[in-house]
This record gives C-alpha cells, structure tokens and sequence, in this order.
C-alpha cells in the first residue's frame, strides 16, 4: 500500500466512524420523528444540510474507493426516504391546517 492509499484508507475510516457515531444516531432519530407523523424541526433541515454538503466534499474519495459504494448507496437511499417522509408529513400538516370545519 503507497503512502497515498495510507492516507486515503485513514480518512475513509474516519469518515465512517464519523458516521457510525455521531451522523447515524441523528439520521436515525430523524427517521423515528418522521415516522411518527411529525414534521422537520429547523435544527433538523440544516443538520440534513451539513450532512449533504460534508458529504459533496466526500465524493472524490468515495469514486476511488469502490468498497464505499454500497455503503453510499445506502445513505442516499435513507435520505431519500427522509426526504419522501418529511415532503407526505409536512404536506399532511398543511392540508390538516387548511380544512375548514363545518358545523
């Protein structure tokens, strides 16, 4: 392994440590929020936000590294039922505020 696979290898690692500790946890609470019917916090949009721009910053390294592509595969798709989740509750709670009761 060259000085330059060293460096990438340690990087990925802490990547995914970085992750596994602190990233998932709150993803993961995000989901259960979610999955409760309730809608994003502020806190939680721009939590998602960092997550997304760290990762951008990631993608070169996540081309070279072809054994980080299933483990990416499976972020995105998390966040793309995070996003899918948070669009159906927040347009549930606005249609639930726009109805009108009639007596």
């Amino acid at each position: 392994m060259t000085d330059q696979n060293k460096k990438h290898a340690g990087i990925i690692q802490a990547l995914i440590q970085e992750f596994e500790l602190h990233r998932l946890p709150c993803l993961l609470c995000i989901k259960d929020k979610l999955d409760n019917g309730d809608v994003l916090s502020d806190g939680d949009i721009e939590f998602l936000h960092r997550v997304i721009d760290d990762a951008r910053r990631t993608i070169p390294l996540t081309i070279y590294c072809t054994e980080l592509h299933d483990f990416c595969m499976c972020v995105v798709s998390l966040f793309r039922d995070l996003t899918e989740r948070a669009l159906e509750n927040q347009t549930k709670k606005v249609t639930d505020s726009n109805r009108i009761t009639i007596h």
